[in-house]
């Protein structure tokens, strides 16, 4: 019976964190992650670079074309998915007073980044493209 409010407070303890500080956790851990972004092909991608200059700032394209002149176009498609759920109630009051209700809100947002990249007969960066989009 002694661990009985030791349990509960836990609890609440536990019910107490929000959505906010848990999106916050997810964020920080995937920042060690490497992630292709707008900015950083806005800043490290430029006309002449090697084709093995290119894959070391943004990595493996997802698709690679030839045209007539064997000359390759990489393609890079990235959709990122951001879902915050926020829950109130439930734990806490359904271990102390029997009867559980809880009340949340969701939301869902989408990010896109297409980048288009161009190569010349010498393998070199000749023009390059990228749109994004959230919604």
């Amino acid at each position: 019976m002694k661990s009985l409010p030791l349990l509960a407070g836990a609890l609440l303890l536990l019910a107490g964190c929000t959505a906010a500080q848990n999106a916050s956790s997810v964020s920080a851990a995937r920042e060690g992650q490497d992630r292709l972004t707008l900015g950083i092909v806005q800043r490290e991608v430029r006309v002449g670079m090697s084709g093995a200059e290119v894959a070391s700032v943004l990595g493996a394209p997802n698709i690679v074309t030839t045209d007539e002149r064997r000359r390759e176009t990489w393609v890079y498609d990235r959709i990122a998915t951001e879902r915050v759920e926020s829950r109130s109630g439930g734990y806490g009051t359904l271990l102390i007073v029997g009867a559980g209700g809880s009340a949340g809100a969701s939301q869902t947002s989408q990010r896109t980044l297409t980048v288009v990249i161009k190569f010349d007969e010498a393998s070199r960066v000749r023009d390059f493209s990228y749109r994004s989009s959230s919604f």
